[in-house]
């Protein structure tokens, strides 16, 4: 048998995912934040690509109108009335020019790339945020009393108080190296003597300036333990007396609830101690952390839904969290020409216009998947919206991406880091997404955070003699039609960090003064 080489033609298929996809991709489980700083960076890069600063627009950002009643969610409103049976956002043919001489100045198709600014394009530019006004500070008129300053350090707030109390330079030499090794906080992360090692210093000194440096503000600063951060805090308070100061030695009494043995130990009655222990739970067990650290960023929801008037819900886009970005081809067409004869520069240009062209149609895309996902959520989770946590019903990412005609990774994505504004609150969208619990009497299955719900409100409802124990939980729930075992049962209650029947019953009796 003879080796020859021959040609073979052969024909298959196979999925390429091209860079624009990949990033396309990206772009959809992106949350508004990090969509926003990727928009801002593609600005700088990209000469073509610029914010859309208009203010006035004729169209609405596209929204849904959602009914329970309905097969599934439909896109009602879309600028200039297209509904999810149009064309497909990708296939639209943008021209988003932009003139020099002024932000709204809309010019008609030119030669070459690009065609016409239709209401499609126009309905992108309506769902961005950001301001508009000049490009300099001509009309920046805000006085010095409007601008943000630098929030003060627990460094700088320790140190200020550390140069009028220290005057000695030793005592200042410790107490900055002290200060030095604070955890974020406010605890000592040393010894005494492994301070008094390193600098050379006596014992006693180093403890006398800790002593100082304990008296600091905040209250609590500079402890080694937590029994220590709290003695300091209510020394502070006039309150460290001997029987606070045995609760503070039966820490351990207290985390176990054993409030029996925590009223023996302080020789205080059933009143004396609920009091103690509401002062000890006033306290703050890291008194640095209101120094240090960055400012917590409060949620701005991705999508916003309100009852309709004439019966189910309006979902849409929440118009600023998406940015808003323009291509500039009259720009294009002044640079074009005076670089034709350079390869390089025209290269570039190609590549710059393909890459604003694709942005703009990538967050058109982005946007219009989002209000699919988000209003067919709001159609199937309309009982809960309607009348509470009991009534939700459990939801799998299958469920949402079978009606809409989507993969369910499409789904996961979208759910990712997006949230929705509704009248029962802000919610991320993956919340909705619960599994579920079998019902005992054979019907609709129950949403396992609806039973979470409902065992707490059980909890919170028991009285001091009657607690209910995880079997009793299991019973009445059975009883509801709730098909479900001991065990998720104590699952459920110690993830919400509900302490065990015995346990509830000490603490309710001991603080209803029934000994």
């Amino acid at each position: 048998m003879g080796l020859s080489p021959r040609l073979d033609l052969r024909q298959s298929q196979s999925l390429v995912m091209t860079p624009q996809l990949q990033q396309a991709i990206k772009l959809l489980q992106m949350s508004n934040l990090d969509l926003t700083t990727y928009v801002e960076q593609e600005l700088e890069r990209n000469p073509l690509l610029e914010r859309d600063e208009r203010a006035d627009f004729d169209s609405l950002p596209e929204r849904q109108e959602v009914r329970a009643d309905a097969e599934s969610s439909v896109i009602i409103d879309r600028g200039a009335g297209e509904g999810t049976d149009g064309p497909s956002p990708l296939d639209q043919d943008y021209n988003t020019d932009r003139d020099e001489s002024g932000a709204g100045d809309m010019v008609g198709p030119t030669s070459g790339d690009g065609g016409g600014f239709d209401e499609l394009g126009l309905a992108v530019g309506a769902w961005g945020g950001g301001g508009g006004g000049s490009s300099d500070f001509s009309d920046d008129m805000r006085g010095l009393e409007e601008t943000l300053s630098r929030p003060v350090s627990l460094r700088d707030h320790l140190s200020g108080q550390m140069a009028v109390d220290l005057t000695d330079p030793a005592e200042l030499l410790i107490g900055g190296h002290l200060l030095g090794l604070l955890d974020p906080c406010g605890y000592l992360t040393a010894t005494v003597e492994d301070v008094a090692t390193t600098l050379g210093a006596p014992e006693p000194q180093v403890e006398a300036v800790l002593a100082r440096l304990q008296r600091f503000d905040p209250p609590g600063v500079f402890a080694r333990t937590l029994k220590e951060c709290l003695a300091l805090q209510l020394a502070d308070l006039n309150r460290l007396d001997p029987a606070m100061q045995a609760l503070l030695d039966n820490l351990d009494l207290l985390a176990r609830r054993d409030i029996a043995a925590l009223q023996k130990a302080c020789e205080v009655d059933a009143e004396d101690l609920r009091e103690m222990i509401a002062e000890v739970r006033a306290l703050d067990p890291k008194p640095a952390l209101r120094f240090e650290g960055e400012p917590i960023q409060s949620v701005v929801p991705d999508v916003v839904m309100r009852p309709n008037p004439e019966g189910g819900w309006v979902v849409e886009l929440n118009a600023d969290t998406l940015p808003r970005v323009l291509v500039n081809r009259r720009y294009l067409a002044r640079v074009r020409p005076a670089a034709k004869g350079d390869k390089a520069v025209q290269a570039f240009l190609g590549e710059s216009l393909q890459t604003a062209n694709w942005l703009v149609k990538a967050l058109d895309q982005r946007a219009t998947t989002i209000l699919k996902v988000a209003g067919e959520i709001v159609r199937q989770q309309d009982a809960f919206l309607e009348h509470g946590i009991q009534h939700l019903r459990p939801l799998i990412l299958r469920d949402v991406a079978g009606v809409i005609g989507m993969h369910e990774s499409t789904v996961s994505r979208v759910t990712s880091n997006k949230y929705i504004s509704t009248p029962r609150g802000l919610f991320e969208l993956k919340y909705f997404f619960t599994q579920a619990i079998n019902s005992s009497a054979g019907g609709e299955a129950h949403s396992a955070e609806a039973v979470r719900a409902r065992i707490k409100a059980l909890i919170d409802a028991e009285p001091p003699r009657k607690v209910l124990s995880d079997d009793r939980i299991v019973t009445i729930l059975r009883e509801e039609g709730v098909d479900i075992a001991r065990r998720t049962v104590a699952k459920y209650r110690e993830g919400m960090r509900i302490p065990s029947s015995v346990q509830r019953r000490r603490e309710k009796m001991a603080l209803a003064g029934e000994g």
